[in-house]
């Protein structure tokens, strides 16, 4: 077995050795040797192969002269190496390059000459033979260019562990390292252009295409990563169909019907120039031009495609091209070209018959013309000026390919640089020993990049005015992360995810709200509890001193309204702490409404109630009915049912609901969309008016007996209100998240407990602690010194105007009114303008003296229904009625007392 082994292989690599691979090449020796594979022509031959017969080489077909430029690309940037003094010095770079004809079989004989040259040592026939003596070494391979061809180079390449670095292969699977060790490129990937393929379809809003591929690996990958796509955005393939160059006639026309007869308009193409041009020639010949064709870079703009001939059906073609580069000096070398000066590159022949379409006199297709078996064609002389004929060969405007081709030489130098400077002691190899560049393997690719790999959480930024294959490393940003080294782009964290420091993984964010467990809730909650049993520690407190002045005096069913109302304003506060649901972001704001606008409409009905009892000067039925109990409640009622039904609209049209807000790096916020700022609006703008109108008539009541009417109180409550919500609305429109139901919490409890402590803690301190001033004779006290004052104002100021009224008249005062009023701590006074005493009313200490004269028909107008009212309700512990004067009519009315037929002063003493 191991003699036969021996027999196949010294056969194999004798052939190999004799024949170097294809018979043409591009040769030049140096101190280490690169390889290059360049598809000098489209396609082979066809030709039937007798299975029997010795296997022959296949005819290469149709020159490739862009094909031709990229080889010269190559040569163009070893011999500038070779020129530099700082790259490389004193080593000499050669190449051996070879035709692939863009086919596998072409491409793996020319890689058989790489590997048996250098390799064939690992093979251990050391003891037969030194098959490997006076072989220079290819360190490294430029090529190839489809990615099919470079699918199988890279197969055989990576067995030895050959470097391999690719200027046009673009397929996705050759990025799998575990299967690809050592092959490279310098063009990005059909990931990229198979998703901006898919981009722009979208884009144009198309649902409906037609699906071309090569049948090889660029084509079939290339179009598996575009179908993905148009599945994530929903867009229908109708076709989906592979081509080669090498189909026959009827297939090529079978496929050309079903995209004639196919309802999409647009053609997707995932192929080669060669693949794709039989297909096109078909539908040029059947001039079907209502077609929109979508190409690929490996055919946008090939010479094959772009033909005038083509273009009432290529026209409109939307293509993908690469990045173009630039390369100084490359114009002049292309142009100085000739097959006398350019011995070395067997190429330079074919390319310069190609172009003058002749034959160079020591051609053997020279000699076949003169035997019959070709056309004919003149005679050139190799001198002839290559910039009078326009090929593609000439194209240098735009660089793409042969500029992928200049920068993976250049790669490869700047290895061989790191290795001829490599100090012992620090090298990559065992024992931090260095390679010796004269004695190189092929597997000693030291690091050989323009920019250091950039780490995971990085991405590859581009860099102005240098070439792709040079970067700098950019930091992912914040929600952003790259897992691997050279990422190109960093990818987007989940919505539910964030990135770490490193930017190197995604975790999870924190799911944020105003929480039952945490300290800031837990206090809320407290307060809110505390402020409900303190209002039911209230509720209670009145209850039991149900039939006591102060509570009597309070209104008794609108305080416990009141009360109810408070202890449904605390527990709404309750609904905004927890985990938002549905339900509770649509009933904590109309709770937390209805609850403040019952509460207010209770005070208003109060303050307003009191102010009309104390300020109507003779009771009418309306004042009756305005002060019945009913129509305060029926009030209560109607100004709580506008709130209810903003509530209702507001959940009708536009309810609030829970979701999850990603804005804020990290957490994510669980809130409340409240549906509709307009209706929260408002909801608090009504409460706010309601306030308002209620702090207008405390305002205007806070004179009034204190111990009757809490109105100074209830002005206090009512702009502690207003404070409060006036804060809030800043607060709430500056803050986020959990804070935005913490601050609305806050102003709730504020607001409920500055009405809780201004209205009722006064009177509940009396009633526990003070019971002496619950009594009735207090509150008549405060009541008289209210009525008295009163009525002096009014007293004071009908006599002034009795005044001027006599002066008008010439002194007469005959039917006037007059009165006087002074205030005395001792003993009576004699009023010199009446003539008479005048009666003494004692209040504590001192002593109030009032004087009274009525004319018979206006005295019942003139008394203040205050000062009935205070007569009425027993003000006035004992009363002495002088001379003349008599009660008449005494009888209740809601409070009120009247009085007619006085005639005379009265006096009173109060106590």
């Amino acid at each position: 077995m191991r003699l036969l082994l021996y027999y196949l292989t010294l056969l194999g690599s004798s052939y190999v050795i004799s024949t170097y691979g294809p018979h043409q090449r591009a040769q030049m020796t140096g101190d280490i040797l690169l390889g290059g594979l360049f598809p000098l022509h489209f396609g082979i031959a066809s030709k039937d192969q007798d299975l029997a017969a010795r296997p022959e080489s296949t005819q290469c077909v149709r020159f490739n002269f862009r094909g031709f430029r990229w080889l010269q690309a190559m040569i163009f940037a070893i011999e500038e190496i070779n020129n530099s003094s700082t790259l490389l010095p004193n080593i000499t770079l050669g190449y051996r390059i070879f035709d692939t004809c863009n086919t596998v079989s072409k491409a793996l004989e020319a890689t058989l000459s790489f590997v048996a040259q250098n390799k064939i040592d690992s093979l251990n026939l050391d003891e037969f033979c030194n098959c490997t003596d006076h072989i220079p070494s290819t360190i490294a391979v430029v090529g190839a260019a489809g990615s099919a061809v470079s699918t199988a180079v890279a197969n055989l390449l990576g067995l030895f562990y050959i470097p391999q670095i690719s200027y046009a292969s673009s397929s996705r699977l050759l990025s799998n390292k575990n299967q690809y060790k050592s092959f490279m490129r310098t063009i990005p990937t059909d990931e990229y252009q198979a998703t901006a393929m898919a981009d722009i379809i979208e884009y144009f809003q198309w649902n409906w295409v037609i699906a071309v591929a090569s049948d090889d690996e660029y084509g079939r990958p290339g179009i598996e990563k575009f179908e993905k796509e148009m599945e994530e955005r929903d867009i229908c393939i109708h076709l989906n169909e592979l081509i080669s160059q090498y189909f026959e006639d009827h297939e090529i026309k079978a496929l050309a019907d079903r995209i004639e007869n196919s309802t999409a308009k647009v053609i997707v193409v995932f192929a080669s120039g060669p693949d794709v041009e039989p297909l096109i020639k078909e539908m040029v010949r059947r001039n079907i031009t209502d077609r929109i064709w979508l190409a690929s870079e490996a055919w946008a703009i090939s010479s094959l495609v772009a033909k005038p001939e083509y273009l009432d059906v290529m026209a409109g073609t939307i293509g993908f091209a690469l990045k173009a580069g630039r390369i100084p000096g490359f114009r002049e070398f292309l142009r100085h070209v000739q097959p006398k000066k350019d011995s070395h590159n067997e190429f330079v022949r074919e390319f310069w018959e190609e172009t003058f379409n002749c034959y160079l006199e020591d051609s053997p297709r020279f000699q076949e013309s003169e035997n019959g078996s070709t056309s004919f064609r003149p005679l050139c002389s190799g001198e002839e000026d290559i910039a009078s004929v326009e090929t593609p060969y000439l194209d240098y405007k735009h660089l793409r390919i042969s500029y992928n081709v200049y920068v993976a030489v250049y790669s490869i130098a700047q290895a061989l640089q790191d290795i001829l400077t490599c100090t012992p002691g620090r090298g990559l190899f065992a024992n931090n020993s260095c390679a010796d560049i004269k004695k190189m393997e092929a597997w000693q690719v030291p690091f050989s990049n323009c920019s250091e790999d950039c780490e995971p959480g990085t991405r590859k930024g581009i860099i102005d005015s240098m070439p792709t294959c040079c970067f700098e490393c950019t930091e992912c940003s914040d929600g952003e992360y790259s897992n691997h080294k050279d990422a190109s782009v960093c990818a987007k964290c989940p919505n539910n995810s964030w990135s770490n420091g490193n930017h190197t993984f995604c975790f999870l964010k924190e799911v944020e709200f105003l929480s039952w467990t945490e300290p800031f809730g837990i206090a809320l909650a407290i307060c809110a509890v505390l402020g409900v049993v303190l209002t039911a520690f209230v509720i209670g407190v009145f209850v039991r001193f149900r039939n006591t002045p102060i509570v009597k005096a309070t209104n008794r069913e609108l305080s416990y309204v009141l009360l109810f109302s408070l202890i449904c304003c605390f527990s709404s506060s309750l609904i905004f702490i927890g985990e938002p649901q549905d339900w509770t972001c649509r009933l904590r704001q109309p709770a937390f409404g209805v609850s403040f606008v019952l509460c207010i409409s209770c005070i208003l009905v109060k303050t307003n109630r009191v102010l009309l009892v104390f300020e109507a000067k003779i009771p009418t039925s309306l004042h009756r009915k305005w002060w019945g109990l009913n129509l305060q409640f029926l009030l209560v009622f109607l100004c709580t049912f506008v709130q209810v039904m903003i509530c209702v609209v507001w959940l009708y049209n536009a309810p609030p609901s829970s979701y999850q807000n990603h804005d804020i790096d990290e957490i994510i916020f669980i809130t409340c969309n409240e549906g509709s700022v307009m209706a929260l609006g408002f909801l608090i703008g009504y409460t706010c008016i309601l306030a308002a109108i209620c702090f207008f008539f405390a305002f205007k009541s806070r004179k009034l007996p204190e111990n009757f009417t809490e109105a100074k109180f209830i002005t206090f409550s009512m702009l502690i209100f207003f404070i409060v919500w006036i804060s809030f609305i800043p607060a709430y429109f500056s803050t986020y998240g959990k804070f935005v139901s913490a601050v609305e919490v806050i102003a709730i409890l504020a607001s409920s407990f500055g009405m809780l402590a201004c209205i009722f803690f006064n009177k509940v301190y009396i009633i526990l602690f003070k019971p002496s001033r619950n009594t009735i004779e207090e509150v008549r006290c405060s009541t008289a010194a209210h009525a008295f004052k009163v009525a002096a104002k009014a007293t004071l100021k009908h006599s002034t105007t009795s005044r001027k009224k006599s002066g008008s008249l010439g002194g007469s005062s005959a039917s006037t009114p007059s009165s006087s009023i002074s205030v005395k701590t001792n003993g009576n006074d004699y009023d010199t303008a009446s003539g008479k005493h005048r009666p003494r009313v004692s209040f504590g200490s001192g002593t109030v003296t009032l004087s009274l004269s009525f004319e018979e028909s206006r005295r019942s107008s003139l008394i203040n229904p205050a000062l009935q009212s205070f007569l009425y309700n027993g003000g006035v512990r004992s009363s002495h009625l002088l001379a003349n004067c008599k009660i008449c009519n005494f009888s209740k009315l809601y409070g009120t007392c009247l009085f007619q037929g006085c005639r005379d002063t009265f006096t009173y003493k109060a106590v």
